[in-house]
C-alpha cells in the first residue's frame, strides 16, 4: 500500500508539473465556459425570434405580451449576467439572474419533468454554486486583510462548494442511466461512476474532475456533433443545446480543478491529519 501511494504522489506531482503553465488560466477559461450555453441560448433565442413567439404563444399558452416581455428579459438577464461572470463583477447577482433563467426556462418551456434536461439543468445549477463558492471565498481572502471572516462565511462557502459538487456529476449520472447499457458503455460508466463518488466525497478531486473534463470532451465531439446534421433543423438545435450545456458543465469541473473540493471533503481531512 505504502508502494502505491508513492507511486501516485510521483504521478501527481508529475501532472503538476506538467499542468502549472496552464493553472494561471483555468479559472478564465472555467467561467467563460460555464456560461457558454447561456450566450448561445441568447443568440438562438434573437435568431429564432419569430419561431419562439409562436411556440410560447401557440404551444405553451402565453399571451402576447408576455412572452416578449419573457424572451427580452431572458436575452438580456443570459447577456448581462454572463459578462459579469466572465469579468468577476458582482458573481454573485450574476449566480442569481443565470439560476433564474434556468428555472424560469424549465418551466415556461415545460421540461421539468423530462430526466436528461431535469439532470442536465441541476448539473447547470451544481457549476452556478461552484462559481459562487469562488466568489465568496475570493471575499473572504480579500476581508481577511480587514480581519478574521466570521465562522458563517467559511461554512456558508464550504456548504456551497459541497452542493456544487454533489449537483455537477448529475450529467454523469444521466448518461449511466439513459440508452442501451453495452460492455464498452458498461465499462466507461463503472470509471466514470468511480471518478464521479471521488468528486463527491471530495477524494483526489482534481485529477478525477479532470478525468471527467476530457471524457465529456471525447463524449461531447462524438455524440452532440450537431455540424454534422442538416436534415433536421429542430433535432440539430437540441444536439447543439445538449452540446453546449456539456461545455458549461465541463466549465464547473474546471472550477472544482482550480477551487479544490473545500473544506467538506476526504482531501482536506487528510490535511488536518
Amino acid at each position: 500500500m505504502d508502494q502505491i501511494q508513492s507511486y501516485t504522489f510521483k504521478l501527481e506531482d508529475t501532472l503538476d508539473k506538467l499542468a502549472s503553465p496552464l493553472k494561471p488560466h483555468i479559472p478564465t477559461l472555467a467561467r467563460f465556459l460555464l456560461v457558454v450555453t447561456f450566450l448561445e441560448d441568447s443568440v438562438r433565442l434573437v435568431m429564432q425570434w419569430s419561431s419562439q413567439l409562436y411556440y410560447m404563444q401557440q404551444y405553451r399558452g402565453f399571451p402576447a405580451g408576455v412572452s416578449h416581455l419573457f424572451l427580452l428579459a431572458n436575452v438580456g438577464l443570459m447577456v448581462g449576467c454572463s459578462g459579469m461572470a466572465i469579468a468577476r463583477k458582482h458573481t454573485e447577482l450574476a449566480v442569481g439572474g443565470l439560476f433564474l433563467v434556468v428555472v424560469s426556462q424549465a418551466l415556461a418551456y415545460g421540461f421539468v419533468f423530462d430526466f436528461n434536461f431535469f439532470m442536465r439543468n441541476m448539473s447547470i445549477i451544481g457549476a452556478l454554486l461552484l462559481l459562487l463558492s469562488e466568489s465568496l471565498s475570493a471575499s473572504r481572502r480579500k476581508s481577511m486583510f480587514a480581519g478574521l471572516p466570521t465562522l458563517s462565511e467559511v461554512d456558508r462557502s464550504q456548504y456551497f462548494q459541497l452542493a456544487g459538487r454533489v449537483l455537477l456529476i448529475l450529467l454523469f449520472l444521466s448518461f449511466i442511466l439513459s440508452g442501451e447499457m453495452t460492455l464498452l458503455r458498461g465499462l466507461v460508466s463503472l470509471v466514470g461512476l468511480i471518478a464521479c463518488v471521488m468528486v463527491v466525497v471530495g477524494f483526489k478531486a482534481k485529477w478525477s474532475a479532470m478525468f471527467l473534463v476530457l471524457f465529456l470532451s471525447i463524449f461531447n465531439v462524438l455524440i452532440n456533433n450537431w455540424w454534422d446534421i442538416d436534415y433536421n433543423p429542430t433535432h440539430r438545435d437540441f444536439v447543439k443545446y445538449d452540446f453546449f450545456q456539456t461545455l458549461s458543465i465541463m466549465g464547473g469541473l474546471l472550477l472544482l480543478v482550480s477551487l479544490g473540493p473545500g473544506g467538506i471533503s476526504v482531501d482536506e481531512k487528510k490535511k488536518a491529519f
